[in-house]
């Protein structure tokens, strides 16, 4: 049998004796999808939204979107995401504000009005009962043609689906390193789009060299992002410094992060919180190193292209950072946490 399926698949390989299957009908495809996704358990995604059908869907067969969306074949749209934590929307309003304000730059104009996209996403992470995950969220130029320009698109699309997914504070540390792939300019970079081609380059750069990601640095020499987080330093003065944001993604957790760090002042672990331009030397020679993202809240860095980071240990201001942030997941104000309302889906 093994011996056959190696000869059928360098058959294939070659382009002989390969027939390509033709549907002879929608019911038969459809069928061929459900049959696939019956053997997926559990289900990572529970429920999706879209525009283009005008509902949400339960079904994962049905979760696709189409093929002439710009979004697609043009990566004309962005994106963005919010936490699912304990029945709580973490952050919505924040996340929401950002997604719009990188539509505008990507001069998308969305269906709806955010009243309503917002009472989409609610209304959606409802109806999936999923009370732990991430909603992401897209808004694209829309379907329309196969050309450049959007001119063709009648109206913009708005895709959400809600993915079940464990997540827990970070207590470990990791290895990074720095990247050689470009990033991007910062028109780009501080919109969230959907051209992570660089983005993804870089992860798979440090996954090949032994590392958890990557650090950007810009063409200046200062510390930029890593590939979908921000980096942030405690140095040896107790300053907690991330980069400036203005040729980066300002990351909705680290402007949370900014907010809550000044507790740590009262209890004598930081001098100071600020943005700043930070060079690579410097940057090395802190006493603690993190990523700051959604899901993590805090993910300590240990190692930098081989150098230790401080005493090569998880630090104690990183920890009480990461402790902030996790327990305004869990129980932070009304403001920031929206209870999700399941029983009326």
């Amino acid at each position: 049998m093994a011996n056959s399926n190696f000869v059928a698949a360098s058959e294939v390989q070659n382009g002989e004796g390969f027939k390509v299957h033709v549907f002879s009908s929608a019911s038969e495809l459809v069928e061929k999808l459900q049959n696939k996704w019956k053997s997926v358990k559990p289900q990572p995604y529970p429920a999706m939204y879209t525009s283009t059908f005008g509902g949400i869907i339960l079904d994962p067969a049905m979760m696709v979107i189409p093929m002439d969306d710009h979004m697609v074949h043009r990566g004309h749209g962005v994106f963005d995401t919010a936490i699912i934590l304990d029945g709580y929307l973490y952050e919505l309003d924040a996340h929401l504000d950002r997604f719009l304000r990188s539509a505008s730059k990507a001069r998308i104009v969305p269906p709806f009005p955010q009243s309503t996209l917002r009472s989409i996403l609610i209304q959606l992470t409802a109806a999936s009962k999923c009370r732990k995950g991430t909603l992401r969220y897209w808004l694209s130029a829309g379907p329309g043609d196969f050309l450049l320009s959007p001119a063709g698109c009648p109206t913009s699309a708005f895709y959400a689906v809600v993915i079940d997914e464990d997540f827990s504070q970070c207590k470990e540390g990791v290895k990074v390193i720095t990247s050689t792939i470009p990033m991007k300019q910062p028109l780009f970079a501080t919109m969230k789009n959907v051209n992570y081609l660089p983005n993804v380059l870089s992860k798979m750069e440090a996954e090949d060299k032994g590392a958890f990601a990557s650090i950007w640095v810009d063409e200046e020499g200062y510390i930029a992002e890593g590939p979908n987080v921000n980096v942030a330093f405690i140095t040896k003065d107790k300053e907690l410094i991330l980069p400036v944001f203005d040729k980066i993604l300002q990351g909705c957790t680290a402007a949370r992060l900014l907010e809550l760090a000044p507790k740590l002042l009262e209890k004598g672990l930081l001098k100071s919180v600020k943005t700043d331009n930070l060079t690579v030397q410097d940057a090395k020679s802190s006493a603690e190193m993190m990523y700051v993202g959604s899901t993590l809240p805090v993910l300590p860095i240990i190692v930098w292209d081989d150098k230790t980071i401080g005493n090569g240990e998880v630090g104690e201001v990183t920890m009480a950072l990461s402790d902030l942030l996790w327990e305004d997941m869990v129980a932070g104000p009304e403001t920031r946490r929206f209870p999700v309302p399941y029983d009326s889906a």
